[in-house]
């Protein structure tokens, strides 16, 4: 019996330890019962919460006479691209009437003496029509050395801001020049040049009267100079290195897709200067190639090797990214040994012979380039053993680098060239370089130019407007130096506190913050563009031709070379290209013919070119803080789909892959496909499935692709036929459409409504406005599409005969019917049925409330705003109270103002989504609290959204999304007092022994008891959790790669010992040295004299601290050890970096509504289960409640932010060693039999002939120096 006893009471002992061990006590322990009731009270009172604010029964019913319309995706696709190619088709038109121009003028009146009086417009030196906008801008050279001539200033004109023109100040009645900051603006042959091509001007204007959607139309001359219509200012911040030569728009139309091996002399004598201009030679030479070209650097010696060592025996395409490959890797070549040229020549051949025997690369145009000091001989047998055997296929270029060169040098180098189609270069001073190196472009065009018969249309990749690549590095160097100067300063002014470990740890959060890129969603600054381009022939066929030649060794003298022609006359045979003429399309115009609007939500048409690079995609990001992305013209269709297949990062499927090559084929076709992609700033994902629709735009490298979800996206919502717009002047006795919007309403920013060519307007609200009313005046017409004017095809062998035939057809495109506006009669009517049918949700929301529990229910939240936003682009709200009147300031944050996109907002986007998942649910969301972008907890709001299907028995589409937004801390306090009780009354969530939380369908807390968790992911506040639902399938993983990444890589710094030091090279630093001393002193007292009170003593501070860390300062204190100094120099240094492309991938999460009660309704296990999940009702949120006296469980933490991919190989590398199928352009000219008779194959370096060089030299000098 005793043992019995004892036996009990040590049970009892155990038992009430084991209670004080637990989780929580028995009185505190909240059941699954009480959650389930928490999770059905709190979403049945949302819900009709949400059903008197949104009214949403009122409007299905609105929608209730709309007609439902299948989908044909195949029609669809077909239909966009016919209106885009109708949209091309003027462009070619206009580019077409511009170069038939150019060479009848070029004809007529190139060989004209120009006045010396002439004046022209000046894009640099145009007047700005605001002063107080200070822009920084090179102006034109003033050098005055030419025989001291001073030439005649720069036409004025009066610029005005024009919409059209992306609110650029211009002036439509003529057109301006631009001339890069390399070329002399009155050397002879291109003064001539921007003389007689003034009279483009007439066509320029006869082209946009005709085409009003046109936008800017230029002439690239050969000879540097760019003619551009309407003339503006030209803007460059800090410096104009933009040159029309080496823009895609004009070397692919000079010359036909090239394969190049460049081969550069690393040997021991090129060293210093000449290795500099090597390499600069080389730089300017992978600037002139475009997607089209294939390249390969090779360095030799003794030996050959590739500049890039993956890219060994092959050719690459050259892309941003391989030519950013390339360049870095000429900053690793050192030069030692002895040249061997025939080692180098025949490595250069035998690539290029596989290429063309496996109609590889460019499969066109063939050239090696060769950068050399001299050759010792001209290695006859090698050109007739490759090249002249073949009917010499490869053309060679060689570029003799050094002032002192031997005369047996330039005879064995420029035979080398003259012998194989190519040209001969000598260069002798960096400033040369640019305007030498583009001599090969003429060359490789002369079989374009002797044909005549074909001017080969090009479309070019996507670009941003005039901004040139290579400033993002320039820019990022500029950023990174600014800051290198904020934290110098921080450090003089408080160096105990900059030292501090709170605020080097607040300096390096603010870095990481600067290096993401998830938060670009603006890119204002850029306009993206493709444009339409063509060739610009010379029509004569002789002219004297003037070269330098050297007599005795000795000096230089001009020589005019002559042949005799039949009739006598002494003229050289030539093949010149004038140049290119071209036009930008915007990429926005081409959207606004993709007719969103009947594609659908969730939904979208992309274009593909011939390499499978994207030209169009909603997901095309091409900058990151306001920054040009490295590698964003050459984003792959397969990096922007990225197809639910479950496989690794480029693990691409043959399925994939070969559904992109059909793309790229521009087939007709189209295919079911799994995909998962991501929403707001990725940090949402989600999976569907996609119907996808393609064909080929005809005459042009582009495929259209329209993907179209599988469900929901088979219908769509129309008007009824008889509910015409201009019906509405009968019907409504003569109110118009307009009469139905209030001044709560938007509509989609970028969708075409009605365009009006002729005036502007202040938004897309007032244009509409203007055109509702018009529509509903007698006379109405819908105006018809525009159509290209039918243009005269003038053969360009045949000189332009004079006068009248040319009178008559200018005569012709001028009468050719202007319209001053478009509108998509489609799309009013669906934007006026939807205004008429919703008009009544301007009614206060107070007046709609028809019980007093909807009464109780807006007091309760406060302040409320109530929205619409329909399928056509339309959305209006209301607030309560109602604001009677809102200043301009406060008319911003207006709910339409901040969100005008409709179909295209998140938040209408997942409620459509959810209606699948429960056609009853509404879609919770608060804004994110991220580390760049914190949540101000006390001001946020929750958004509440719930899509309106309409239907008619088997069939429906989603019409409209209603919702609504509320204070956050309304929720909050609502949320707490439904779960402070529970079945015993004690605590429950309110008590620390519980953490209650509310959790949307991605992972993200909406509600949690610390206002700080809100807008967090979950897995980053309990992981442990979070883990567990992810284990029970509550979550599911979704993998998301970003293609599209920018990482920072640290720069590599000079290294000093590659030097070599000769005799030659203490000459140069001496020289540098007396040269930077100069320099210093001429600023210090000109500059100091001038501006000495704009600078502080920090400033001048901060120049000597970047010149030479070591300068003691007297006026400060100096550090008392060398120790501490180093320490202290490792915090103010920062790591400078380079962005370079890169892959990042990150895991995001969605739930998985299968069979989810059942793995949701499961019991409190203690401490192996601690938490209660529950879904609440009607809701795409979860309730879930843990036991606080549980110990969080050790792991990793949950994160969605991306991460770096890490291969084994550099992403240019990767992409080379699994390339991806392109489709070879169509248009191939590489050869003439009439292009053996023209004997110009040479150019030398004569700095004496002309004396601009002097001035860009010293630049040049000081920047090698």
């Amino acid at each position: 019996m005793c043992k019995l006893v004892g036996t009990f009471v040590l049970l009892l002992l155990l038992s009430l330890d084991s209670r004080d061990c637990s989780a929580s006590s028995q009185d505190d322990k909240i059941t699954l019962n009480s959650v389930q009731h928490w999770a059905v009270k709190l979403g049945s009172e949302l819900s009709s919460f949400g059903e008197v604010i949104t009214r949403k029964k009122r409007v299905q019913e609105s929608f209730k006479s709309a007609q439902m319309e299948s989908r044909d995706g195949e029609k669809l696709v077909q239909s966009m691209a016919d209106d885009i190619r109708a949209m091309m088709e003027l462009k070619v038109s206009a580019v077409k009437r511009i170069v038939e121009a150019a060479e009848n003028m070029a004809f007529d009146k190139q060989s004209e003496p120009v006045p010396e009086d002439y004046q022209f417009y000046n894009s640099k030196e145009m007047d700005e029509p605001y002063d107080e906008v200070s822009i920084t801008t090179t102006a034109e050279p003033d050098f005055n050395l030419e025989n001291w001539i001073v030439r005649p200033p720069t036409k004025s004109a009066h610029l005005q801001l024009n919409a059209h023109f992306y609110n650029i100040p211009v002036n439509t009645n003529f057109s301006s020049v631009h001339v890069p900051t390399n070329v002399y603006a009155w050397a002879d042959d291109v003064i001539k040049g921007i003389h007689w091509s003034e009279g483009l001007d007439t066509h320029f204007i006869n082209n946009y009267q005709s085409d009003p959607t046109l936008s800017w139309q230029y002439f690239g001359s050969s000879t540097g100079f760019m003619r551009h219509y309407p003339a503006m200012k030209w803007r460059a911040d800090p410096v104009d290195i933009y040159d029309c030569r080496t823009r895609a728009w004009y070397m692919e139309a000079a010359a036909s897709p090239k394969d190049v091996v460049i081969l550069v002399d690393r040997s021991g004598s090129m060293t210093g200067q000449r290795r500099d201009i090597a390499k600069h030679v080389v730089t300017n030479i992978l600037d002139t190639l475009g997607n089209n070209d294939f390249v390969n650097v090779m360095t030799f010696a003794d030996t050959v090797e590739e500049i890039v060592p993956c890219f060994e025996d092959s050719l690459v395409q050259a892309t941003m990214g391989n030519l950013r490959e390339l360049k870095l890797g000429l900053d690793n070549f050192e030069t030692m040994e002895i040249a061997n040229f025939s080692a180098a020549l025949t490595r250069a051949f035998e690539l290029l012979e596989i290429y063309r025997n496996n109609s590889g690369g460019a499969n066109c145009n063939q050239a090696i380039m060769l950068v050399t000091d001299g050759v010792p001989y001209n290695y006859k047998e090698l050109f007739e053993k490759y090249n002249w055997k073949y009917d010499t296929p490869v053309r060679v270029f060689t570029y003799l680098i050094g002032r002192e060169v031997k005369v047996a040098d330039v005879r064995e180098v420029k035979w080398m060239a003259c012998a194989n189609r190519g040209f001969y270069v000598h260069l002798s001073t960096l400033a040369e370089v640019r305007e030498r190196v583009l001599e090969h472009v003429n060359v490789l065009a002369r079989p374009l130019v002797l044909q005549r018969e074909t001017h080969p249309v090009v479309w070019t990749p996507v670009y941003a407007n005039v901004t040139d690549p290579k400033v993002a590095d320039y820019l990022w160097e500029q950023r990174e130096r600014a800051e290198q100067k904020e934290r110098f300063m921080s450090q003089r002014r408080d160096k105990t506190h900059f030292n501090s470990e709170t605020e080097q740890n607040r300096r390096w959060k603010i870095t990481q913050m600067k290096q993401g890129q998830y938060s670009e969603l603006g890119n204002s600054q850029y306009q993206l563009m493709t444009s339409v381009s063509m060739p610009v022939y010379d029509l004569r066929h002789n002219e004297n031709i003037t070269e330098n030649v050297l007599i005795n060794e000795a000096y230089w003298v001009s020589v005019t070379k002559e042949s005799v022609e039949e009739n006598g006359q002494k003229e050289m045979r030539i093949a010149r290209l004038l140049g290119v003429a071209g036009t930008d399309v915007a990429l926005s115009e081409i959207q606004a013919l993709m007719t969103p609007y009947k594609i659908g939500v969730n939904g979208y048409a992309f274009i593909v070119t011939n390499n499978g690079y994207i030209l169009i995609h909603p997901d095309l990001r091409p900058v990151y803080q306001q920054i040009l992305k490295p590698s964003y013209n050459s984003v792959d269709m397969i990096e922007v789909e990225l197809f639910d297949d479950d496989r690794g990062p480029r693990n691409f499927s043959k399925e994939l892959t070969a559904l992109r090559q059909e793309i790229i084929d521009q087939r007709t076709g189209n295919k079911i496909m799994n995909v998962k992609y991501h929403m707001d700033d990725m940090k949402r994902a989600s999976r569907a499935k996609k119907h996808y629709f393609w064909t080929g735009i005809s005459e042009s490298p582009f495929t259209l692709v329209v993907a179209i979800p599988e469900n929901y996206g088979r219908h769509r919502i129309t008007p009824p036929p008889n509910d015409d717009i201009h019906r509405l002047s009968l019907t409504f006795k003569n109110i118009s459409a307009q009469q139905f919007l209030s001044d709560k309403w938007s509509v989609h920013p970028d969708w075409l409504y009605c365009r009006h060519y002729e005036r502007s307007f202040s938004s897309p609200e007032e244009e509409l406005s203007y055109f509702l009313e018009r529509v509903a005046r007698p006379g109405w017409r819908w105006p018809a599409k525009p159509r290209p004017p039918e243009h005269h095809k003038n053969k360009g062998h045949e000189r332009h005969n004079g006068t009248s035939d040319g009178r008559e057809r200018t005569k012709a495109s001028n009468s050719t019917p202007r319209n001053e506006y478009y509108c998509d009669h489609g799309l009013m009517q669906a934007l006026v049925y939807d205004a008429i049918n919703t008009a009544w949700f301007n009614k206060s929301i107070t007046e709609s409330a028809s019980n007093e529990t909807a009464l109780k229910f807006i007091e309760r939240f406060g302040y409320i705003v109530a929205f619409i936003a329909t399928h056509s682009g339309l959305t209006r709200w209301q607030t309560h109270p109602p604001r009677e009147q809102e200043n301009s300031s406060d008319s911003r944050f207006e709910f339409g103002k901040q969100w005008p996109r409709a179909i295209d907002e998140v938040w209408y986007r997942r409620a459509v989504e959810q209606h699948y998942v429960d056609p009853l649910s509404y879609v919770y969301s608060v804004e994110m609290n991220t580390e760049k972008v914190p949540l101000n907890v006390s001001t946020a709001v929750v958004t509440a959204a719930h899509a309106v299907f309409h239907g008619d028995g088997h069939r429906k589409a989603p019409a409209a999304v209603v919702g609504y937004q509320f204070q956050h801390d309304r929720l909050a306090e609502w949320f707490f007092n439904i779960t402070a009780t529970c079945d015993n009354n004690k605590g429950c969530c309110a008590s620390n022994a519980w953490d209650c939380f509310l959790v949307d369908s991605n992972g993200w807390i909406i509600v949690s008891e610390d206002g700080n968790h809100t807008g967090l992911f979950f897995g980053k506040i309990r992981p442990d959790i979070m883990t567990r639902l992810v284990e029970d399938e509550v979550y599911k993983t979704i993998h998301i790669v970003d293609y599209q990444a920018v990482c920072f890589r640290e720069k590599k710094t000079t290294n000093p010992a590659a030097t070599l030091l000769t005799p030659l090279e203490n000459v140069r630093l001496v020289l540098a040295w007396f040269l930077a001393t100069s320099v210093w002193l001429y600023n210090t007292i000109t500059v100091g004299l001038a501006q000495g009170s704009v600078y502080t003593f920090d400033d001048v501070a901060y120049q000597n601290y970047e010149n030479d860390e070591d300068t003691d300062d007297p006026f400060l204190t100096k550090p008392p050890t060398a120790r501490v100094e180093r320490d202290f120099e490792k915090l103010v240094l920062i790591n400078r970096t380079r962005p370079t492309p890169c892959d990042r991938e990150m895991y995001l999460y969605q739930l998985d509504y299968s069979n989810l009660n059942e793995k949701l309704n499961k019991p409190l296990k203690e401490c192996e289960r601690p938490f209660y999940v529950q879904l609440v009702n009607f809701t795409n949120m979860l309730l879930v409640v843990v036991d606080t006296n549980c110990p969080k469980e050790e792991g990793s933490v949950f994160s969605v932010e991306p991460t770096e991919v890490l291969y084994n190989e550099t992403l240019p590398c990767l992409k080379h060693i699994h390339p991806l199928y392109r489709k070879q352009p169509v248009s191939c000219i590489r050869s003439h039999p009439e292009e053996s008779n023209i004997d110009m194959c040479g150019r030398a370096s004569i700095p004496g002939r002309n004396m601009f060089w002097i001035p860009l030299a010293v630049v040049s000098i000081y920047t090698y120096l």
